[in-house]
């Protein structure tokens, strides 16, 4: 029997391992998004994960999903207890090795920028272009995770996009 444990064990940790490794970074970005502080970020997310190893079965339909609907529920309630947003940081992007360093100098330069203009955009709005663009989710799965219409996560998305446009574009006009 406990030779039984032990497998089960050994299954859920691999499991567990699994989920990390894919979804650690896709996951961060998202909690960050929202919360715009690392060490919330960061507790999030490891809070994230012990409940997926506790609660998460394996036969669950769509694992991914559900990870990102438990980060968000709580990141939104970490910041109810803190009743603070934090002034955004960096999300830190990893380029390839190959690239030379004047070409990751600016593409770190680019994430930055993107970054900061993605931070300024009201919370719904960045976080559907987050879930969109970086979850690489379908709009109706937003729209089941975020409790919208499809139609709303549309608009969201179209709007976001628009306002991400002009952010990035008074952003470069400033620098010339």
């Amino acid at each position: 029997m406990q030779g039984c444990k032990r497998v089960v064990s050994l299954l859920e940790n691999e499991l567990l391992e699994k989920l990390y490794k894919q979804y650690y970074r896709e996951l961060y970005v998202y909690i960050y998004a929202i919360c715009r502080q690392k060490v919330m970020t960061e507790d999030v997310l490891q809070e994230t994960f012990l409940k997926a190893f506790t609660a998460l079965k394996e036969s669950h339909t769509n694992m991914r999903a559900w990870l990102y609907v438990v980060a968000r529920n709580l990141c939104l309630n970490g910041i109810r207890k803190e009743k603070n947003m934090i002034a955004s940081g960096e999300i830190m992007y990893h380029t390839p090795a190959a690239m030379d360093v004047l070409e990751k100098i600016i593409a770190d330069e680019q994430a930055r920028e993107l970054t900061r203009a993605l931070m300024k955009l009201s919370n719904p709005k960045r976080e559907v272009l987050i879930l969109q663009y970086f979850g690489g989710f379908k709009q109706r799965e937003i729209a089941a995770m975020l409790q919208l219409t499809p139609e709303n996560v549309r608009v969201l998305s179209l709007r976001g996009k628009k306002d991400l446009k002009i952010l990035l574009e008074v952003n470069r006009d400033e620098l010339s």
